[in-house]
């Protein structure tokens, strides 16, 4: 992992081709006046670098977050549904980060990348850093491509990813990843957005949908590589849990999968080279009080690395896009 290089804003235009860690001096401006000035070298620069990490806008609060991201990314933030972790809503579609143990480790990832729709921006925003670790880790999309090797590439390219998600106990219920009760809304978002759907029993719910496993970029025309296979196919939960969930569930029962598109199984040591992929690009810094991470959503995924201690992230999305 590399640490992020720090720039200030005067070094904008002369900065391609990387992350950057940008220190803003505020003096005596209002964050959200801040971000009205800079949106549009702020979106020129995501196009071209692909993340950012603002230090010094000193960010407090949910709702400061919500109008300075709203401001930077000049739209309204997107409601979080289709919902793959646990996380709590704040108001005005900001979300806290994925609500998993401090010891877990959330590996790279684009955002619903899962899905036929998705945020093209993404911001993160830390009101309280933890003790120690809990990075956000970042890695670009087109540098994970470029290490996997082309045999590879070419067979997602022509089989695409089947995911498969089972709703219940050990999963997110369907209710929260639907964000309903009613199973009749359930099943109308399923047909707009390409989901093959089947009630088991009176309760449960198996979903499956197969989406590309490369994409382009619309605005810079590079190739990405955008999926969750390696994330969604069991074994990215370890050797261990992985037996016990087959033991418990079976392979149809399993709370979520991935699959080549035709069902084909997804071979081991092919997601062990994936893995390693986003390992080797990953790039990440210590987080601040008050520190705002923008990420264009194709061009760069992000994790989350293990920490101690109390620590607060916010999460906002803006610009749909999709297949």
């Amino acid at each position: 992992m590399t640490v992020l290089e720090k720039y200030s804003v005067e070094d904008l235009q002369s900065v391609k081709g990387m992350p950057l860690l940008l220190e803003v001096a505020l003096e005596g401006q209002r964050a959200t006046h801040w971000a009205a000035e800079h949106a549009g070298q702020i979106d020129a620069l995501l196009n071209a670098n692909g993340a950012v990490m603002l230090r010094g806008l000193n960010i407090m609060s949910s709702k400061q977050f919500g109008q300075v991201l709203s401001t930077l990314f000049d739209a309204e933030l997107l409601n979080y549904s289709y919902r793959s972790t646990p996380r709590t809503e704040l108001k005005g579609n900001v979300y806290t980060a994925t609500e998993y143990h401090p010891d877990e480790v959330i590996p790279q990832h684009n955002e619903h990348a899962y899905s036929n729709k998705w945020a093209m921006r993404l911001g993160l925003c830390c009101l309280l850093p933890p003790q120690a670790g809990g990075e956000t880790p970042i890695a670009d999309s087109r540098e994970v491509f470029k290490r996997i090797p082309q045999e590879i590439r070419e067979k997602f390219a022509a089989k695409k990813v089947k995911y498969v998600r089972n709703y219940g106990d050990i999963d997110l219920p369907w209710s929260e990843v639907f964000q309903t009760t009613d199973k009749r809304e359930v099943e109308q978002y399923c047909f707009n957005n390409q989901l093959d759907f089947e009630w088991i029993g009176e309760h449960r719910l198996r979903t499956s949908q197969v989406n590309p496993a490369i994409a382009r970029h619309p605005k810079t025309d590079e190739q990405v590589w955008f999926n969750q296979a390696h994330l969604f196919h069991v074994s990215s939960l370890g050797e261990e849990t992985c037996a016990q969930l087959l033991s418990a569930c079976g392979e149809d029962g399993l709370p979520r999968n991935a699959f080549y598109g035709d069902g084909e199984p997804l071979e081991p040591e092919v997601l062990d080279i994936i893995r390693a992929a986003y390992d080797d690009t990953t790039l990440y810094t210590p987080w601040q009080k008050g520190d705002l991470m923008l990420v264009d959503n194709m061009l760069f995924t992000h994790g989350r690395r293990p920490f101690s201690g109390d620590r607060k992230v916010l999460v906002g999305m803006a610009r749909e896009y999709g297949w």
